[in-house]
């Protein structure tokens, strides 16, 4: 399959925003009746034809801190996003950078191999303001590009000074509290340590656009299965009091891989209550690092029971990316 080019025209107007979908610092108008998945990193949509087997997948990842230039932010993103993924054979196709209301915008694209079937990735990264922004199109097809280049030349790249939630004077996001915080706790037994041992990871994001996402993993060696719950929502702050709005929440149950706790494959998605929950809330530093501490009258459905030695909160850490849970990917494209 011959790459696709990928010359997109970004614009930054903040008075659209309303009328699309946000994720992180890209503003956009989503594909009608593709299959929407939000994930801790990344949005993405997906349609696929059972018929023909042709599919198409456009993939936004959230933005990270910039490598310092358009040229060393893409050669980065490239081999995360791409080579990583898919191994292409060649290298990029690359278009001539453009330049947009202070980003500067370099798009690629190269064939790869799909269950033995000819395929394309395409990039296209954004870069300005100390952030570097990506999104990542797949597909086997041509038929659906006409949809891709609608997405593209939707988008709406926002200055990180003021992201999509946050209102000069109204609720704006508490700097204090953007970032991943979890803490994992894990159960053995004395007596046979394969009856009982296992693992919970939980895990929350909050982002500077007032979006979050929450996670929580959970395996036991003597479950055939592990589970992973997903929500997703929005929280606004105001004072010392946090407000989280959960939009989407499921309980996924995956199989174990070999045996592990790696994810294997997705055998149910069960809806779980969308809980509203006002928390008061206070980032201090213990010496080690910062901890997120969240109180509430009584234990919440999200978070369990409380899990400090007082009983009355829930102590969350602050931490790394190479702590951060990873997710099962889809087995489909």
């Amino acid at each position: 399959m011959k790459p696709a080019s990928l010359i997109i025209v970004l614009f930054l107007c903040t008075n659209l925003l309303a009328q699309k979908d946000t994720f992180d610092l890209v503003a956009y108008s989503a594909p009608a009746k593709w299959t929407k998945d939000l994930a801790q990193s990344t949005v993405s949509y997906t349609v696929a034809d059972k018929g023909s087997n042709n599919w198409c997948r456009i993939i936004i990842v959230k933005s990270a801190v910039s490598k310092g230039s358009i040229d060393k932010d893409f050669e980065s993103e490239w081999k995360e996003l791409i080579i990583k993924s898919y191994a292409p054979k060649k290298k990029a196709e690359v278009n001539p950078i453009e330049a947009s209301n202070g980003w500067k915008i370099k798009s690629g694209s190269a064939n790869f191999k799909f269950n033995n079937k000819d395929a394309v990735a395409m990039l296209t990264t954004a870069s300005g303001f100390n952030r570097c922004a990506s999104i990542v199109v797949i597909t086997n097809t041509q038929g659906y590009l006409k949809d891709v280049e609608n997405l593209l030349t939707s988008i709406d790249l926002i200055k990180p000074e003021l992201t999509a939630g946050q209102k000069p004077g109204n609720n704006a996001v508490s700097s204090a509290i953007t970032g991943t915080w979890g803490v994992s706790n894990t159960v053995a037994s004395g007596i046979n340590m394969h009856i009982n041992e296992g693992s919970m990871i939980t895990q929350y994001t909050f982002n500077a656009n007032g979006t979050y996402s929450f996670y929580v993993k959970t395996f036991r060696y003597q479950m055939d299965k592990l589970l992973l719950t997903r929500e997703t929502g929005t929280y606004q702050v105001n004072g010392n009091n946090l407000t989280v709005t959960p939009q989407l929440s499921v309980v996924e149950a995956w199989t174990r891989k070999d045996g592990t706790d790696n994810w294997g494959k997705l055998l149910s998605k069960d809806k779980r209550e969308l809980e509203k929950t006002t928390y008061t809330f206070s980032a201090e530093n213990f010496g080690s690092g910062m901890v997120l501490i969240l109180k509430a009258g009584k234990p919440t459905k999200r978070d369990g029971n409380f899990n400090n030695s007082a009983k009355d909160a829930w102590f969350y850490p602050s931490k790394q990316p190479v702590e951060f849970i990873k997710l099962p990917i889809s087995t489909s494209p």
